[in-house]
């Protein structure tokens, strides 16, 4: 789960990093309002989206009066933003954050992630921050810098350190520096941060490191320690079907295809994907029942998947471990009769209980394509879909 720049900004001060003044808006005319409370006379007027390149995409404005705040906000406020992380149907802003200036010296690009791979959170910074850090990173990857952090020993204030020399900075100011990294991974543990992401980081003429942007993201596997979290969540930036698998604690991700995908288990869903693309066509998308997905999850997934007008096909790949096969196609015929699939239907199951899941997809008189195995389904999805 994501959250805007403003809510990152609020949980992050509270261990220690520090930020400027500022106050979020939810009008051009609060806007206005919540400006006069800010006493640098050089404010910035920001979109609050979540996405990445926002200032590229005309989102962030410097104002040098509260004219300017005036002329901005209302400028900005409602507008749709195209990023390259919107996507070419962009995202309309439905809140800004005013900000106030600082005397910016030197700009750093500093994140946080964790790695699946390693089991531990890595930390990359870059002396190179700023709107071009994706630049950077493809043109001149030496300029990018990672350490590696081990839940199972800890943070030191080697991690830190190290970090900082190694983008260039002196003794004084990796002192500070390492503050901010060893506050940001104390968040990452405490809150169950996936992603925080700080560009830029900025070192002030008076020596200081602000954090002048910030995108956080959480495990969503994990809210349920975090209630406070959870309430930062704003409908307004997620897919409507995404939504709405939520509530059956579906996994689900829209895409730009044409074939509904329904699977259990995330690696398994991408290798259907995978094997999809493989045979000429394109996921409609990425779902997952999850292991132990009853009847009336498999029904509202079902739904969920034919609510996309983009869908021409389905196809379905059950591993049955925990997930036995005969739910799975008791959902499917569930659902076929509730609804009324009208796209080609292809299902692939094995695992437990797989005869009998066969069985009664086979007796229930509807037109659903049996597969012998995932290469053979593909092969059917896709000829079926044309």
């Amino acid at each position: 789960m994501n959250i805007h720049e403003h809510q990152a900004k609020a949980l992050l001060v509270k261990y220690g990093v520090k930020i400027l003044d500022g106050y979020v808006a939810f009008s051009p005319e609060e806007a206005i309002e919540v400006a006069k409370k800010i006493k640098t006379t050089i404010k910035v007027v920001k979109a609050q989206i979540h996405a990445g390149g926002r200032g590229k995409a005309g989102g962030v404005k410097l104002a040098k009066n509260e004219a300017d705040v005036e002329k901005y906000a209302r400028e900005i406020f409602g507008k749709t933003l195209v990023t390259h992380q919107t996507g070419p149907e962009g995202r309309v802003v439905k809140r800004l954050y005013i900000e106030s200036g600082c005397n910016i010296k030197k700009e750093y690009y500093l994140s946080a992630v964790v790695d699946r791979a390693t089991s531990s959170v890595v930390f990359v910074a870059s002396a190179e921050g700023g709107v071009d850090i994706e630049e950077v990173s493809e043109n001149h990857p030496e300029k990018i810098k990672k350490i590696s952090v081990n839940p199972a020993c800890g943070f030191f204030a080697t991690h830190a350190r190290t970090l900082g020399f190694e983008i260039g900075l002196n003794a004084v100011q990796v002192k500070e520096f390492a503050k901010v990294v060893e506050a940001i991974y104390k968040f990452c543990i405490e809150k169950d941060a996936s992603q925080v992401e700080i560009n830029p980081l900025v070192e002030t003429e008076e020596g200081e490191f602000i954090v002048l942007d910030a995108k956080v993201g959480f495990d969503t596997n994990a809210l349920f320690r975090h209630k406070d979290i959870l309430e930062l969540r704003d409908l307004n930036e997620e897919e409507a079907l995404e939504i709405e698998a939520s509530k059956y604690d579906l996994s689900y991700v829209k895409m730009d295809g044409n074939i509904g995908c329904m699977v259990n288990g995330a690696g398994l869903a991408m290798a259907t994907m995978d094997i999809i693309k493989l045979y000429g066509k394109e996921p409609a998308n990425f779902l997952d029942v999850g292991g132990g997905a009853t009847q009336e999850k498999v029904t509202a997934a079902f739904k969920i998947i034919l609510s996309d007008p983009a869908v021409k096909g389905i196809l379905v790949n059950i591993f049955g471990g925990i997930m036995r096969c005969d739910i799975i196609a008791n959902g499917i015929i569930a659902a076929a009769k509730e609804i009324g699939i009208k796209v080609p239907l292809v299902v692939r199951l094995e695992g437990t209980n797989v005869e009998l899941g066969k069985k009664i997809i086979s007796e229930s008189g509807l037109a659903i394509v049996a597969a012998s195995d995932l290469e053979d389904a593909a092969k059917k999805i896709t000829t079926l879909v044309g």
